[in-house]
């Protein structure tokens, strides 16, 4: 990155802040001399959530939707593509909204790539991408060719996010015809903890310490069953570069935890970190023998290819989250 320029969409979201965050402080410890466009559809918003990332020096606001956004000039040589709203509000109420935002960005985005003269870009794609977990697989590896129902409405934001992957390899194979050195990384991004994480939206383990945030009991909307695994945001961030910088083109990686808990045992280790009297509030029964529900990644690429693991474990993440919404 040494006197270099990445342009980031989604620069504002959970995973954008963590970018920029990373990015900055890398940027002064090592003195790299690099600069940071952030693409925002509201700039004012961002400012006012993130005002010692807006006044880095390093750092450049570029007004526009992700959709249509005006090219900055120059050349960049990474881009990395993290638009997107992972709401299961808007998936419900907007689908079409968010289809559009997904295709259209991921579109626009690597157009604008090819015309800065890009070499690597990074798409953050979704462990969605593969379906429902078959109840015999405990991790999905990334050669697991399952595929969400395209029929589905619940199916958009995966469908989408598959696209996008094609739009990668589409774009990565016209480019090497071409004799252009460009480069598509595909990062599938499972399910995560951490500071800028929202305690109000579709995320249990964020609902969890909102609950604890707000005093009141845990609660828990289906029968606790489903199993899940969380990687810390600090984690996600080095993942994220390392496959933008080192990772073979268009050969996916999973991002995330592979220590799954179930979500009654998620709720008893939040209440335990956090504030041990708190009660426990189960919605529904489970039904005897049926097998969890599971949406848990397999590393092994991550960590085979690349040397990643994990830093932070369950607890600590949970115990940090808490602590940054308490003191914001």
């Amino acid at each position: 990155m040494r006197g270099q320029r990445l342009f980031v969409t989604g620069g504002t979201g959970f995973f954008g802040c963590w970018l920029v965050e990373s990015f900055c402080d890398a940027n002064r410890k090592l003195g790299l001399g690099a600069q940071v466009t952030v693409l925002s559809r509201d700039p004012d918003r961002f400012r006012a959530k993130c005002p010692h990332l807006v006044n880095d020096s390093a750092v450049t606001l570029h007004a526009g939707d992700v959709r249509d956004f005006e090219f900055p000039v120059g050349e960049f040589r990474y881009v990395i593509h993290a638009a997107t709203e992972a709401s299961a509000k808007q998936a419900a109420e907007e689908p079409l909204e968010m289809l559009s935002t997904i295709l259209a960005g991921t579109e626009r985005t690597l157009k604008f790539a090819a015309q800065c003269g890009a070499r690597k870009f990074l798409l953050t794609s979704s462990g969605a991408v593969y379906g429902k977990q078959p109840k015999d697989m405990t991790h999905v590896p990334e050669s697991y060719a399952g595929a969400p129902d395209p029929l589905d409405g619940a199916s958009v934001y995966a469908e989408g996010k598959r696209a996008s992957e094609l739009m990668c390899a589409l774009h990565h194979r016209t480019a090497a015809a071409k004799g252009v050195a460009f480069e598509a990384k595909i990062a599938r991004c499972w399910a995560f903890c951490g500071p800028h994480l929202p305690l109000d939206a579709h995320f249990a383990i964020g609902n969890f310490i909102g609950d604890v945030v707000a005093g009141r009991p845990i609660a828990i909307a289906g029968d606790g069953t489903a199993r899940r695994s969380y990687l810390y945001a600090a984690d996600l961030a080095i993942w994220l570069w390392t496959i933008l910088f080192r990772a073979p083109a268009l050969i996916p990686i999973n991002v995330g935890s592979a220590h799954d808990v179930s979500i009654r045992e998620l709720a008893e280790v939040v209440a335990a970190a956090l504030a041990p009297e708190t009660p426990i509030h189960v919605a529904k029964q489970g039904v005897p023998g049926a097998a969890p529900a599971r949406y848990v990644p397999s590393v092994e690429r991550a960590v085979s290819i690349l040397g990643l693991r994990e830093t932070v474990g369950l607890t600590e993440s949970i115990r940090r989250t808490f602590a940054w919404h308490k003191a914001v």
